[in-house]
């Protein structure tokens, strides 16, 4: 149950019953069960995980079901390897990866897998997954975002050694590079890039082209790209920004 609850979200008596094939009274029992433990809070015909009760933010609850975003989730799971360690900043697309990460059964075979967030809410629903291991940077937390940053974040990280950093950014170009709009956030997804062997951008075809206020790395720092179509007005442009993202040696995949 904790399995299907750290993918959904949430779980309905009726579905779960029929999912894991028992009966409607187990279900029940095992949801009273979990919420005794604090696992999971009950809601009428079913139950949330206990780190999504509180009410999230905008920007998160508005992308929830967002198809573009579960593909890209789910190309960054096919790049990384098990018993891997994966550092995520915060953001709505990193958010579907990490969901996608710890929904990838070949992830969590032993010996299992390390994700580093200074994102509350990945934190949260992370550490639901038995061969998970989560680590919370810690810090200074934005109610609007649910990340942390600060010298307490920094320098925990200083502590660790990534393999892989998946970096959700405001804009991409290759002249500017990635980008996002504070220099405090900036700053620790520039630690994360120090600290890893790998980055991962994750961003859709809108932000390509565009910049953010404060710079996160060079282009030619980027491993890997992950990217929707560039569609409607301004794909032309994206288009060119993926050419040329190839040309300095990013592997660009397009989902």
């Amino acid at each position: 149950m904790l399995d299907l609850l750290a993918t959904t979200g949430r779980l309905g008596v009726t579905e779960t019953a029929e999912r894991l094939g028992v009966s409607e009274a187990t279900v029940r029992r095992d949801f009273a069960e979990l919420a005794r433990r604090q696992l999971v809070t009950r809601q009428h015909g079913g139950v949330v995980a206990a780190s999504i009760a509180y009410e999230l933010p905008y920007r998160y609850r508005s992308s929830q079901g967002d198809e573009s975003l579960a593909r890209i989730g789910a190309k960054v799971a096919e790049l990384v390897r098990p018993g891997q360690v994966v550092g995520l900043n915060g953001g709505t697309t990193t958010t579907a990866v990490a969901r996608a990460l710890t929904a990838r059964e070949e992830l969590l075979a032993a010996p299992g897998l390390s994700i580093v967030t200074n994102a509350l809410n990945i934190a949260a629903e992370a550490v639901l997954r038995q061969h998970v291991r989560c680590v919370s940077l810690g810090g200074v937390a934005r109610p609007e975002s649910f990340e942390t940053t600060g010298p307490i974040a920094m320098q925990a990280l200083e502590q660790l050694w990534l393999d892989t950093a998946v970096v959700g950014v405001t804009g991409l170009t290759v002249r500017e590079g990635a980008t996002c709009d504070l220099e405090d956030e900036a700053a620790l997804i520039r630690g994360m890039i120090a600290r890893a062997g790998e980055v991962v951008v994750v961003t859709t075809a809108a932000k390509l082209g565009t910049r953010g206020f404060a710079s996160i790395c060079g282009a030619a720092q980027i491993t890997h790209l992950v990217t929707t179509r560039p569609e409607g007005e301004g794909a032309a442009a994206a288009e060119k920004q993926l050419q040329a993202m190839t040309a300095v040696g990013v592997q660009v995949h397009i989902v």
